[in-house]
């Protein structure tokens, strides 16, 4: 199911990248260190004024941080908000 999804997310040749790869110019601390920033901050990012604080302590740039927020979108690890936004689902904030 978490394949069909992915797939569904982006389009087959995409999809199957963005659900089995960390986007690029990211790496696996990169997205920890995202993750653990996400968390300090109630865990959903709805607004310019989250996204600021988050990039600053996972020491990266905006685009990675979007980029990161994608890949977590496409890996259920992350849900959209009803009212914009996204709230990640892993770790301090599952």
């Amino acid at each position: 199911m978490r394949f069909a999804k992915c797939l569904a997310l982006a389009g087959l040749p995409l999809g199957l990248a963005a659900c089995m790869t960390t986007p690029e110019g990211v790496n696996e601390q990169m997205i920890a260190d995202y993750t653990a920033a996400v968390a300090t901050i109630g865990c959903e990012m709805k607004y310019d004024s989250d996204y600021l604080p988050v990039e600053l302590q996972a020491g990266i740039t905006r685009q990675q941080a979007l980029d990161i927020t994608s890949y977590m979108l496409a890996n259920d690890k992350a849900v959209n908000l009803p009212d914009g936004g996204v709230k990640l689902t892993t770790g301090a904030c599952a």
